[in-house]
């Protein structure tokens, strides 16, 4: 399970996404939420499946690699597909008691949900696998500069954001040494009930924490002995700048989201 979270991880290939400025990719991924989450009809699903297959295959990750994150979230997508297929009262009534019910809008609806947050998990993987944290970092830190006026500390949240990213990788790592050192001992992780299986990860959570704790106060003294002090008159080792397929890629994504609004507009059904 721990393997399967693919999330802050990087996979490093010669691609054009992977060489894309990081600002684009980020302004990409919000394009793509909202787009995600407004678009209605067959129409506005097509446009959004066929921009997510290209990306794909133009960043040269292997499908396989970014559906694997699909694993680790397997239960919350059954229990956001079952709270909308039973708990939607509306449209045409197919079965009902007490508080439950099957309805056309309910089972149109769990579909719905259930591949939105599919197609969420995937697009926003491919942000992270082709991104390094310090991209991340610089690319979040020079689009949100205009905060730093009305003196929001731009660079130390984008400087907690990369390194809550980096963090995520070591910490699973963390975990499933722990885990095996317990089963090494007699614990027992994967049988019984999900109760059960909840009580047994208790003993996890302390060695945990504490090996959490000790990383991040080493990383506070490491920053201190080299006199890190924010963000104030820093230079970048290698300043963004923006090239000609930024921009192109930039005249893409408004095209595909004005795609996606005229679907939602013209040829939307009723939810």
């Amino acid at each position: 399970m721990l393997k399967d979270i693919t999330l802050g991880q990087y996979y490093p290939a010669d691609s054009v996404v992977h060489k894309l400025d990081p600002r684009v990719k980020l302004f990409a991924t919000l394009i793509y939420i909202i787009a995600l989450f407004t678009f209605r009809g067959l129409l506005g699903f097509a446009v959004i499946t066929g921009m997510l297959i290209f990306m794909i295959h133009i960043s040269k990750v292997p499908f396989s690699y970014m559906v694997k994150g699909l694993k680790s979230i397997v239960v919350l997508l059954i229990i956001t597909a079952v709270f909308n297929l039973l708990f939607t009262s509306t449209g045409t009534m197919y079965w009902h008691w007490g508080p439950f019910y099957v309805t056309s809008a309910g089972i149109m609806n769990a579909v719905l949900m259930t591949v939105r947050l599919i197609y969420l998990i995937i697009g926003t993987s491919l942000m992270t696998l082709t991104t390094t944290p310090n991209q991340l970092t610089d690319g979040l830190e020079k689009s949100l500069g205009f905060l730093s006026r009305i003196h929001v500390p731009v660079h130390t949240i984008a400087m907690m954001m990369s390194i809550a990213l980096r963090f995520i990788p070591i910490l699973m790592e963390e975990t499933d040494k722990i885990m095996k050192a317990q089963m090494a001992r007699g614990a027992d992780f994967e049988h019984g009930n999900l109760i059960k299986r909840a009580k047994n990860m208790i003993p996890l959570l302390i060695p945990l924490f504490v090996s959490a704790f000790r990383r991040a106060d080493d990383l506070a003294m490491a920053m201190e002995a080299r006199c890190y002090s924010g963000g104030n008159g820093r230079t970048k080792m290698k300043p963004l700048k923006y090239e000609r397929e930024d921009h192109v890629a930039y005249v893409i994504l408004l095209g595909f989201l004005a795609a996606v609004i005229a679907a939602r507009i013209l040829f939307s059904f009723p939810m």
